[in-house]
């Protein structure tokens, strides 16, 4: 069976990302529950830094000029952190993967994606960064190359927001 495909649809354009749920099942099934929910729809790009990554997934973000963006999680909580010996996915431009608080099994809505190889942050490095990659863009690199490209105010914010309209999850 074929690992199902995230279809973000933003106010730039459409990206592609195969969700590695068969390496990756506690990870990528909670970030598909949250899409299939509608939980993504309507948040906007919270966090936008040039040659490191693009950050999504707040739920204060849906307002782009609410100052908690970047603060809060899914309805259901934080998930156990997925290191697994098995899926040793390194933090690569285009990978997502999981942010977290720093702390252990603090994981939840939010995610990024890499836009160049931050190894620094893989959880099997033995760093203090511990954020597992649970997905990868197939499609539409260029989208969020545009996404990183935006310009940025205070906390990394972009000036002009990028909003996700809708995630469509392709069996």
């Amino acid at each position: 069976m074929a690992n199902p495909i995230a279809v973000f649809e933003t106010s730039l354009g459409n990206f592609e990302a195969e969700i590695l749920l068969a390496e990756m099942p506690i990870t990528a099934e909670n970030f598909l529950s949250l899409a299939r929910d509608g939980f993504y729809d309507g948040l906007h790009f919270h966090r936008v830094i040039k040659n490191f990554m693009i950050q999504f997934g707040c739920p204060f973000s849906r307002d782009a000029s609410d100052g908690r963006a970047g603060t809060g999680g899914p309805p259901h909580g934080t998930i156990q952190d997925e290191h697994l010996d098995t899926a040793k996915f390194s933090n690569e431009p285009g990978t997502l993967s999981m942010a977290n608080t720093g702390r252990p099994n603090s994981g939840g809505s939010q995610f990024f994606i890499n836009t160049v190889h931050n190894n620094y942050l893989d959880w099997f490095t033995g760093g203090p960064s511990k954020h597992p990659v649970f997905a990868k863009i197939v499609k539409g690199l260029e989208v969020v190359k545009e996404i990183e490209g935006t310009a940025t105010g205070t906390g990394d914010r972009p000036t002009t927001p990028v909003k996700v309209e809708k995630i469509e999850i392709k069996e």
